[in-house]
């Protein structure tokens, strides 16, 4: 087994080396070192590490690392640089989609189909684990702060999975890794497939992209909402330009320039430890309408961002969507309005609704559940069909409702304007299951 000391101590070494060499590259070159030959550079480093340590281990009368021993010792200190120590086998399992961490023993790991199980321990220490979420907090060998002074850390790993970590403020730290299956479930088709929708919602909701109609998904936590809004936004044609607003980026539109060759993803910046320099949801929705945006997709709208939002889908952009937490469709209204009156406009309820009503044309609501066999389903639940305000309440039609099963069934025709618009971008609303629901 590897000493810790010995590794710390050459990982120590190594990570000053490379930085020092990585900024002088930068210095002379006016350019960052690309990350191919950043892993270069430290492969030759920790060999060079290794060879020194050797001889230290024989001029002092110690007896030094045997080949093995160095080989491990390597790809542990490579790991600590460039990939995730502990949690890369994690990382590299295809099965999952959540880690969880409490300290460094008590971790738990979320398959796909909802089974849960523990997983090995990250470190050997909460220590080591802090350690290791300052290493995943590199972004080019550049550090971002992790510790008593800012307890919190929130990011993209480069594969587009998120982590969110804390420290100081609960008695151990902790790690919460989303992992995105970005081929899985990708599309409207592969979300038919495996049950979150049937064909003839499919078809509805293809069209809806289509006709540029404004979309709301709400549901709960780890319902799938920002899964189903990027199985819509694959339906958007090639040729338009998406503008993403989100807190932490996560619909990763822009990894699949084949699907869509134009999108500009932005990212809420949080400000510096002197307070300074943040970007709000709400500030980065209004520079979007500067971009000459087609559309704007708003990931997780929970405050002031809802108002310039909702005025942005009535500004010219129109097929724009949003997520937002909610426990039905028709509760998903109530959640928009009190983020209004929340906002610095503070609209009234009615000014709000008004605003809802003018700017939203369906509320699809995605629901969950937990099978005997301990899976979780996720699936379309219900879809609202806005028609209106009345003073203090937003009207609507739930066009779809939930089953006996809870997924989502044809229950009241569309309102004849969009059934001839959906009609004409390849809906038929004339069909018997759909035509026979009541109005």
């Amino acid at each position: 087994m590897i000493d810790p000391g010995v590794e710390r101590l050459l990982t120590s070494r190594v990570t000053e080396t490379l930085v020092a060499r990585m900024q002088s590259f930068s210095r002379g070159r006016g350019r960052p070192m690309e990350p191919g030959d950043q892993k270069v550079l430290a492969s030759k480093l920790v060999n060079d590490a290794l060879e020194n340590y050797a001889a230290e281990c024989i001029s002092s009368g110690r007896a030094p690392l045997d080949p093995l021993e160095e080989d491990r010792l390597s790809q542990v200190i490579l790991d600590q640089l460039f990939a995730a120590a502990g949690l890369q086998p994690l990382l590299e399992n295809p099965l999952i989609c959540e880690i969880n961490a409490t300290g460094c023993d008590d971790v738990w790991i979320r398959y796909h189909d909802g089974t849960q199980e523990r997983g090995p321990r990250l470190a050997s220490s909460d220590e080591e684990l802090v350690e290791l979420i300052r290493a995943l907090a590199r972004d080019g060998l550049s550090e971002r702060r992790f510790d008593a002074g800012c307890p919190r850390l929130s990011l993209q790993l480069p594969n587009g999975d998120r982590l969110f970590a804390a420290m100081s403020v609960c008695p151990r730290p902790i790690l919460c890794i989303r992992r995105h299956d970005f081929e899985n479930l990708a599309t409207l088709d592969q979300q038919m497939e495996a049950g979150m929708i049937d064909p003839l919602l499919r078809d509805f909701e293809a069209a809806a992209v289509r006709a540029r109609k404004n979309i709301v998904v709400c549901g709960a936590t780890g319902a799938g909402k920002t899964t189903h809004v990027r199985a819509l936004a694959n339906e958007i044609p090639p040729h338009e330009r998406i503008v993403t607003v989100e807190d932490s980026l996560e619909l990763n539109l822009h990894r699949f320039p084949e699907l869509h060759p134009q999108v500009i993803p932005f990212q809420e910046r949080e400000p510096n430890v002197e307070g300074e320099g943040a970007v709000s949801m709400a500030e980065l929705v209004r520079w979007a309408l500067r971009c000459s945006p087609d559309r704007v997709i708003v990931g997780e709208a929970r405050g002031a961002e809802v108002i310039p939002m909702l005025l942005a889908m009535t500004m010219g952009t129109d097929g724009s969507m949003c997520t937002i937490h909610a426990s039905s469709s028709k509760g998903a209204f109530t959640k928009l309005s009190t983020y209004a009156a929340m906002a610095p406009e503070r609209l009234t309820l009615e000014a709000a609704n008004l605003l809802i009503a003018g700017a939203v044309d369906f509320v699809i609501h995605i629901a969950h559940k937990v099978t005997p066999g301990r899976r979780t389903e996720r699936f379309v639940s219900s879809v609202r069909e806005v028609v209106g305000a009345d003073g203090t309440m937003v009207v609507s039609n739930q066009v779809w409702r939930p089953g006996p099963d809870g997924r989502a069934v044809p229950a009241t025709a569309l309102s004849p304007e969009t059934a001839e618009h959906l009609a004409a971008l390849g809906f038929d609303p004339s069909l018997p299951i759909f035509a026979g629901a009541q109005r």
